[in-house]
């Protein structure tokens, strides 16, 4: 049964940015709420909708952003930076918390820097068939069309104005479409998603859009259609041209904040591996005072790394190896020379793997990952297998989003012989 004039007090705001309160039969959860506010809200099972705001929050600050709550990109716009900044690095420390882990975990480094690089709009055509470009609205299949976005960098400008001028040359297919656009060095990389194999003539159509736009690449699927520029991204003294929709870190200040971390706790290291290495965030930095070994198993952004790494003069050794880590992880054995690791996996986390490298007896390992959760699940397996979390860092460049990334530095305390396997020369 739905009250439609429930009066709430919100007690905290949860891992998805939701003002949590206590209800008659349990939690509730409810959406652009802030903590120490009473509300009044409709309410359905656990879930409440903002109705009126009785008593807001003395951290309450008016959002940016005139699309936010009505737009579903950003969870929490109206909270102060300062309690903010607690919201997001208590996400971290409590997930450490559940499972059992006690380490410092620093507080917040804010890598917003000058915004998003990269974006996902999405399109779809109304009853008549004309197409509508913005982004979802929370947990709805509803699109929200909007005219700008203030968390993307200056670089994206033209990203919308690309994405709809694509939709309309696409609308007789009447298909939901995603646009992925990145900004690179050269302009502005557009991926589309969703449309399928599409004919010649679109194709060519495509292709002048691509230069009426001045777009550095366009493609469709992660096929490229036409390159007009190579999409150059800089890494350390490295420029790599990724493959259309590779990984890559949310903000160039997340990724330099991120890659310090990294270098900083390897740190005369001469002999290191880099596993998920995606594009080479780390893998390029660390070859500039080391030997790596850069482990991936999208092949495509394999080989960007290691072209990249070749074109950049004055690098140490850069091998790489095509390797799905999840069905066949690094044996602790094939370790053995290792003086550092690294590892970034996605955000299911890299279980299978860090079982592996528990048994090793490499020094130093850093955990990368944008998922608490996992990151816990994972660095409790190292603990358990003679690993100390020396430190963990959280790492903020998904401004007024429930996401966080963080960095776990973990140093062998206990040693376990394996059999050796040379890996690295």
């Amino acid at each position: 049964m739905i009250d439609l004039n429930a009066i709430l007090r919100i007690e905290r705001l949860g891992a998805r940015g939701e003002g949590i309160s206590q209800g008659p039969k349990g939690l509730i959860f409810t959406p652009f709420a802030l903590p120490g506010e009473t509300i009044r809200a409709e309410v359905d099972g656990e879930r409440g909708k903002l109705v009126e705001i009785l008593a807001p929050s003395p951290d309450r600050v008016a959002a940016p952003c005139p699309h936010f709550t009505f737009c579903g990109g950003c969870a929490v716009q109206g909270l102060a930076e300062p309690a903010y900044r607690d919201w997001k690095r208590n996400l971290v420390v409590a997930a450490l918390s559940n499972a059992g882990l006690a380490s410092e975990v620093a507080p917040l480094v804010a890598a917003w820097g000058e915004g998003r690089r990269r974006v996902t709009f999405h399109s779809r055509n109304d009853q008549r068939g004309e197409p509508h470009v913005g982004f979802m609205q929370a947990r709805s299949h509803r699109l929200f069309e909007l005219d700008s976005c203030p968390i993307l960098s200056a670089e994206l400008a033209g990203a919308l104005p690309a994405a709809r001028r694509v939709a309309d040359m696409l609308k007789s297919l009447d298909k939901p479409l995603d646009f992925v656009v990145t900004a690179s060095l050269n302009g502005l990389d557009l991926n589309i998603r969703g449309c399928g194999p599409l004919d010649f003539t679109l194709e060519q159509e495509l292709i002048a859009a691509a230069q009426a736009l001045d777009l550095a690449r366009i493609s469709n699927h992660g096929a490229p259609l036409v390159e007009r520029r190579a999409p150059d991204l800089p890494i350390g003294r490295a420029r790599v041209a990724p493959p259309p929709g590779a990984f890559l870190q949310a903000t160039s200040a997340g990724e330099e904040a991120l890659a310090r971390l990294v270098v900083d706790a390897v740190a005369g290291a001469k002999k290191t591996v880099d596993l998920f290495c995606g594009i080479g965030t780390f893998a390029l930095r660390l070859a500039e005072t080391s030997d790596v070994l850069a482990v991936e198993s999208d092949a495509g952004a394999l080989a960007a790394c290691l072209r990249g790494g070749r074109a950049t003069p004055g690098l140490r050794g850069l091998k790489g190896e095509a390797r799905d880590l999840f069905s066949r992880p690094l044996r602790a054995e094939e370790l053995a020379h290792v003086e550092a690791l690294v590892f970034d996996p996605p955000r299911a986390g890299a279980e299978v793997q860090a079982r592996e490298l528990a048994k090793s007896a490499v020094p130093t390992v850093i955990g990368v990952s944008c998922n608490p959760q996992t990151f816990a699940r994972d660095a409790k397996i190292l603990v358990a297998g003679g690993y100390g979390l020396e430190r963990v860092t959280p790492v903020d460049q998904f401004l007024f989003s429930p996401h966080v990334e963080l960095l776990g530095v973990f140093r062998k305390t206990s040693t376990r012989p394996a059999r050796k396997r040379r890996l690295l020369g």
